[in-house]
């Protein structure tokens, strides 16, 4: 009752669905095994709140995430609520650069899973050798590592590496992914592990076959007839809140 009498008072209804779609968000990658500590990030923006996004409290493991230990904070890193929780500046300064200059990455990924770090760290970084890289393919953008991300100055290489994509590969380092919602964004990081995770078992068995550039066309194209209605990842990402729920549904509050 304390948590819905705070919000009434506090926050919009829009703020109090994004906090607890994130806060899902944050226990399904507790459950898939995506957490690191009590590092890496996923950010979401507040819709009705130009500049306003939520971020993980920095010292929580995802699994203790809630809707309300969220923290909000401006394009600036300055909090906009009382929260008790400090902001990891490794995770702001990534993630304001990109909301700040992309409208359309209205949820921003970054993960150090093992896989995603692996093929980040090798030559060549994600190739076309299974179904879920061949989704991929041509889209992916790569940044070389300059350390730990918490100077402003490495915004502008960041950006331009980037271009047009809106998912990529940091050498040696790992996983970044943006999406216009938090379903499609979560659909990305969860395709995209996968295909570093079949890279990796490929690359133990012997040679890998690559699928041409011509297949790998007309299975991007045909990509969207295997998809649910209601949008990309909203499907998936809810069977995957589903079942966090039958663990604990204590990021409700």
């Amino acid at each position: 009752m304390a948590t819905a009498a705070l919000r009434n008072a506090q926050m919009s209804e829009a703020e109090w669905e994004t906090r607890q779609e994130l806060a899902a968000c944050y226990r399904v990658f507790a459950m898939l095994g995506w957490s690191e500590m009590i590092y890496n990030h996923i950010t979401l923006k507040i819709p009705d709140e130009d500049g306003a996004f939520l971020i993980n409290p920095f010292g929580l493991h995802f699994s203790e995430v809630t809707a309300s230990s969220l923290v909000k904070i401006d394009i600036d890193g300055n909090k906009l609520d009382e929260s008790p929780y400090p902001v990891n500046r490794a995770g702001f300064v990534q993630h304001a650069l990109f909301h700040r200059h992309l409208p359309d990455a209205h949820c921003i990924m970054h993960t150090h899973t093992t896989a995603g770090m692996a093929v980040s760290s090798v030559e060549g970084g994600l190739r076309p050798t299974n179904f879920y890289a061949c989704n991929f393919a041509g889209q992916i953008a790569y940044h070389d590592f300059e350390g730990v991300t918490v100077r402003d100055e490495e915004g502008a290489r960041l950006l331009e590496h980037l271009g047009n994509k809106r998912v990529m590969l940091l050498k040696n380092h790992g996983i970044l992914v943006m999406g216009r919602t938090l379903p499609e964004a979560f659909i990305k990081h969860w395709s995209l592990q996968r295909a570093c995770e079949i890279q990796i078992a490929t690359a133990s068995m012997g040679k890998p076959l690559e699928v041409s550039p011509e297949v790998v066309a007309v299975h991007q194209r045909d990509l969207h007839m295997a998809q649910v209605p209601g949008g990309p990842g909203t499907a998936d990402f809810a069977a995957m809140v589903r079942l966090v729920d039958k663990i604990d549904t204590g990021w409700r509050n």
